[in-house]
């Protein structure tokens, strides 16, 4: 029977390589429609050619002569194709009775295929009995339900086939041709000119207005080839845009918006060393049922027990305790509990507006989807004074992207909390009692204070560059913790808290360290003390 190539996944694997011709037709694919087309677009188009110049091969190769079936009569100097013998054109040079009893009554007839093939070869005729060939003709070897359309062909092969054209929009030899825009592909010649002087005039716009704006917003002042149309405008000063470094594209709702790399927070241009989480190994086995529990309710951002808690978006509010990292840098996690609050991508930035639940006062919000933090606060949380290890809310509003922002508030008064000491030319980090103002409810186990931003920024440096890990840390800190608790005790959230200070880690692994450290013992209650 015939085999097609596109109906194998040997050809798709192993054999498809995007010649010149599919270049072409691409290239005439994407002219003819002007318009962007992503990838899996231009996959499908290809594939349906392939399925089509293969449907057109077998109809030529049909058109040389009668096809061959079995069942058939033929006559001497009869043209014949035979398209299980890859669509071979022979000529009937004889015709004579054959003879073998399980057939009855049949024929033989010899055909030459001449060329390169001068000998003749032999095939039965007007047989009766049944043969699979018998289900061959022309019109169902173009025309056959069974075989794999377009679609199913690209479900089936799709990382083959959209790495092989991938590769040969952007290195192959007409590349020049191509460009892809926001994941979407046209023609270099499709694109309007955008020179520097357009691009000075959009970084002006941005910087005047002193906040994001779309595309079109910036083509008011930003003229580029009226000749054009208005989509291909955008589209080509998107793709100038999203090449210079001092744009960055955000995103607000629906809508993507423009701004300048050099006017948003500082923490959002770069993420901050203790807001990157390092995956430190660690045998979770380990942990018991109660630290799992702490876990859970610590709903680190990093944490594993994040993962699969995740609030649904019909939850009116939330809150979560701040942990110095996020109050170091005025940011919110995205953990399990807070996630569903706030736009929802991959990667890149969305912008949010948070509204302070005692003030009214507003502020914009920078998702950092990889990071997992939203950016914007440092100045809410200054206002108030909120401590590390304070109760944050959040709450929906019945605008979209718009989200409340409170604490819960209570009489200021000074409390106790744990004050880190640094000393100049040591990587520890060593803690005393303290008293500092407090006008908010907080867990007391997560509060934790520090002298200067300063001291703090440098032992972290003096920690990095000791290269200490983890268990390190939590072998240090313990014993300091305990000592500041006449009961000789410390809770596995107090160590957790302080731990992130100076490294940035989810709960899991300082749980970890307290559990395998022969120096400590748990007491139960989440509670640790010296062996």
């Amino acid at each position: 029977m015939l085999q097609r190539p596109t109906q194998t996944a040997a050809f798709w694997r192993d054999q498809f390589e995007v010649t010149a011709d599919d270049m072409e037709f691409v290239y005439q694919l994407l002219l003819d429609t002007q318009k962007p087309m992503a990838l899996g677009e231009l996959a499908l188009a290809l594939i349906e050619e392939y399925l089509r110049r293969e449907n057109s091969h077998i109809e030529q190769e049909l058109a040389k002569g009668t096809v061959y079936v079995p069942q058939n009569r033929y006559t001497v100097g009869q043209k014949v194709v035979f398209p299980a013998l890859d669509f071979a054109v022979g000529e009937v040079t004889s015709v004579r009775p054959g003879q073998n009893p399980e057939h009855g009554q049949f024929e033989v007839i010899a055909v030459s295929f001449g060329g390169k093939d001068p000998k003749t070869r032999e095939f039965a005729a007007d047989l009766q009995t049944p043969h699979r060939l018998n289900q061959v003709n022309g019109n169902r070897l173009v025309h056959d339900e069974a075989l794999l359309s377009a679609d199913e062909i690209y479900q089936l092969y799709q990382p083959e086939i959209d790495e092989t054209l991938l590769y040969a929009l952007e290195e192959g030899d007409r590349h020049a041709d191509f460009v892809a825009v926001d994941r979407r592909w046209l023609l270099s010649d499709m694109l309007a000119e955008v020179h520097v002087g357009h691009l000075n005039i959009a970084e002006a716009l941005i910087e005047m207005q002193a906040k994001p704006l779309t595309t079109t917003q910036l083509l008011t002042e930003v003229e580029l080839d009226k000749n054009v149309s208005e989509n291909m405008r955008i589209t080509s000063l998107n793709h100038a845009m999203g090449t210079d470094e001092r744009f960055v594209r955000v995103n607000q709702g629906r809508e993507q918006l423009w701004f300048l790399r050099r006017m948003q927070p500082s923490e959002v241009q770069t993420t901050p060393l203790l807001l990157r989480y390092r995956v430190a190994p660690y045998n979770r086995s380990l942990l018991s049922v109660e630290m799992l529990q702490l876990e859970w309710e610590l709903d680190d951002e990093w944490g594993e027990s994040s993962l699969s808690s995740e609030v649904p978006s019909v939850v009116p509010s939330t809150s979560l305790v701040l942990i110095y990292p996020h109050r170091r840098y005025g940011t919110l996690p995205l953990s399990g509990r807070t996630r569903s609050f706030f736009p929802m991508a991959d990667k890149g930035v969305s912008l949010v507006s948070l509204v302070d639940g005692r003030w009214g006062t507003r502020y914009t919000g920078w998702v950092s989807h990889e990071g997992r933090y939203v950016a914007g606060l440092s100045k809410w949380m200054d206002d108030h004074q909120i401590p590390v290890g304070a109760y944050i809310t959040l709450e929906r509003t019945a605008t979209p992207n718009e989200v409340v922002v409170d604490f819960r508030t209570r009489r200021a008064k000074r409390e106790w909390a744990r004050l880190a000491q640094t000393d100049d030319d040591t990587p520890n980090l060593r803690f005393e009692m303290s008293k500092i103002q407090v006008a908010c409810e907080y867990d007391d186990h997560m509060i934790v204070a520090e002298q200067t931003t300063e001291e703090m920024d440098a032992l972290r440096e003096r920690i990095r560059q000791a290269g200490l890990d983890v268990t390190q840390i939590v072998n240090q800190v313990t014993p300091e913790l305990i000592g500041l608790n006449p009961q000789g005790t410390v809770h596995a959230k107090s160590v957790y808290s302080a731990v992130n200070m100076v490294l940035r880690t989810p709960p899991g692994p300082v749980f970890f360290a307290l559990l395998s450290n022969r120096r400590f013992r748990d007491v139960g209650g989440g509670l640790f003390a010296l062996a």
